[in-house]
């Protein structure tokens, strides 16, 4: 099927980005809002997103002109009788989109196929509401739509052979990589992405690192564009706390409850960016207060004259030396600290030694983190040791608690076992899923590419360990990856 015109229900930020995105592709576009306000809102949208790309250098002004000309914005829907593809925008709310898919399904013709954006909710339920169910999918862009290279297109178990294809064809031409999926809650992205963000306010709710503490290791030490808190502000709270509670109406595992921390924020009106406050302030996506944690303590540390001695891992423990002896310190027999590289918990090699009470567990992460493991037994003055030897040889610290996975391995490690899983169930391919998560979340790398990366049976031993400390089913390695640990293989089969 050729699309050639194209209507817009909803002028937010996303509907707005989604009308720019089809008028830069040259399709006819009609925007629709519900009144003259919100019209005036989602022209302000188009107007200075395209006005940003011209100050960029990324259109020419005449460009714009172009692209603004293809679009006519209306407040009646009944406008949108002729067009080819009506995509809505609205918000996440179900019974909102089912009155509007109704409304839709009486104006437009019967061969005009009809997309929703939601992010979480039922395609299924939305296109049973119609009396055309075989010609609605799901077409779900990610914020800022003019910019994000990726959409999910979802079908369902009564599109109609074909519909798909098309709507994905007319992704490719709208310069997007389309990732078609079916119609699971949160579909690859969201169902991958919130589980991991809602772990993190978890883990700080149990104490086991800060807010600053948790972005700085999963930014600097994996690379990833943001920590999860500077995330969760970007997309706004309640739409998270909305999509984990969508999550755990089908699954009912209950690592997909919304985390209480996110309920009580909400609750507040601490949503994020979008409110002006929420895990951080207005103006930062770190360094500025927000409603749990302060700013990054970034305090020039003055080399000084201690001793140190480093246990574990031989190859990363001699590196570590080294560094420190470069620096100034002496390796000792008596030292200050003993800093421990430890592969179970610290606590367990601490109370070898006379003085447990020295002993600060380290993990190296990438190239410029340590993460830093007090047990119940290591002393302030050892723990605030380590950290200032960890700023004088170039590592960000990250203190945390004595427990399994420490931050990075135990955010990181399930996220890359639900990917296992799902593509295990035959939800959608290897390539598809890397995809999805490096174009939708600006991630270097997808799942599987970080999972042979990092090696299968490391990750599969870290989550052996996850599930020994904290029980949690969804830690146990998926039976794939286990299964390819006991072959000795280091790479996932590709179907």
């Amino acid at each position: 099927m050729a699309f050639e015109r194209v209507g817009v229900v909803g002028l937010g930020t996303m509907g707005a980005g989604i009308a720019e995105v089809f008028a830069r592709a040259g399709l006819r576009v009609i925007g629709v809002e519900a009144d003259a306000e919100a019209l005036a809102r989602g022209r302000g949208h188009l107007e200075r997103s395209t006005g940003k790309a011209v100050d960029k250098g990324k259109l020419a002004p005449g460009q714009r002109d172009e692209i603004l000309g293809r679009i006519t914005l209306t407040t009646s829907r009944e406008d949108l009788r002729d067009v080819d593809l009506v995509v809505e925008a609205i918000p996440e709310i179900l019974d909102y989109k089912i009155s509007l898919f109704k409304d839709l399904d009486r104006i437009c013709e019967p061969g005009t196929v009809m997309a929703t954006n939601t992010s979480s909710l039922s395609v299924t339920a939305i296109a049973a509401a119609t009396g055309r169910p075989g010609r609605v999918v799901g077409m779900h862009f990610f914020n800022p739509a003019p910019v994000m290279k990726l959409v999910e297109v979802v079908g369902t178990v009564v599109t109609e052979p074909g519909v798909v294809a098309d709507v994905t064809a007319l992704a490719g031409r709208l310069g997007k990589t389309a990732v078609a999926v079916g119609d699971r809650a949160g579909f690859v992205v969201n169902r991958l992405l919130l589980p991991y963000l809602n772990h993190a306010a978890a883990l700080m709710e149990l104490g086991v690192a800060g807010r600053d503490d948790i972005d700085a290791a999963m930014r600097l030490g994996v690379g990833l564009p943001m920590g999860p808190f500077a995330l969760l502000d970007l997309i706004g709270l309640d739409t998270a706390y909305e999509v984990m509670g969508v999550l755990f109406d089908e699954t009912r595992d209950r690592r997909h409850a919304p985390s209480p921390l996110l309920r009580e924020l909400v609750t507040a009106g601490l949503l994020g960016r979008k409110s002006g406050r929420g895990f951080y302030g207005e103006s930062s996506e770190s360094g500025e207060s927000g409603a749990y944690g302060g700013a990054p303590h970034r305090e020039q540390v003055k080399p000084r004259l201690g001793t140190f001695k480093v246990v574990g891992y031989e190859d990363e423990g001699d590196g570590l030396a080294e560094r420190l002896r470069a620096a100034g310190f002496k390796a000792s027999e008596d030292p200050d600290v003993v800093l421990c590289l430890a592969d179970r918990p610290v606590i367990e090699h601490a109370v070898r030694l006379p003085d447990p009470a020295r002993m600060v567990g380290v993990h190296l992460v990438g190239e410029q983190v340590a993460e830093l493991a007090s047990t119940a037994l290591t002393s302030e003055h050892a723990a605030t040791a380590a950290r200032d030897l960890m700023k004088i040889v170039g590592l960000t610290p990250v203190p945390c608690k004595d427990r399994a996975g420490f931050v990075v391995d135990a955010l990181l490690f399930p996220y890359l076992n639900d990917a296992v899983r799902m593509y295990d169930a035959g939800y959608a391919s290897i390539e598809d899923i890397d995809a999805a998560m490096r174009l939708g979340c600006g991630y270097p790398a997808g799942p599987f590419e970080m999972l042979e990366s990092f090696g299968l049976a490391r990750v599969r031993d870290g989550l052996r360990a996850l599930y020994t400390e904290y029980r949690e089913p969804a830690f146990a390695p998926a039976p794939l990856l286990d299964q390819l640990v006991t072959a000795d293989l280091s790479e996932f089969p590709r179907r």
